[in-house]
């Protein structure tokens, strides 16, 4: 079997594909590189507790939107 073309494949395929084949480093390195590239990510410092949430609405409002069927 092939592997598919990582540098082709949507983010969402890659996470599917790394979560199906975790012994794939290739692949691992490949999503990481794509997650760095694509910068589709919200920055945030660690949260003390689970109230220190409420600072981040942006944050919860892309949790509750990508968890949405």
């Amino acid at each position: 079997m092939s592997k598919p073309n990582f540098y082709a494949t949507s983010q969402k395929e890659l996470h599917d594909y790394v979560l199906a084949h975790q012994e794939d480093q290739e692949a691992f390195y490949a999503y990481v590189d794509k997650l760095h590239l694509e910068g589709n990510w919200i920055e945030m410092p660690p949260l003390e507790s689970e109230q220190d949430l409420e600072n981040y609405p942006h944050f919860i409002e892309r949790i509750r939107s990508s968890s949405e069927p």
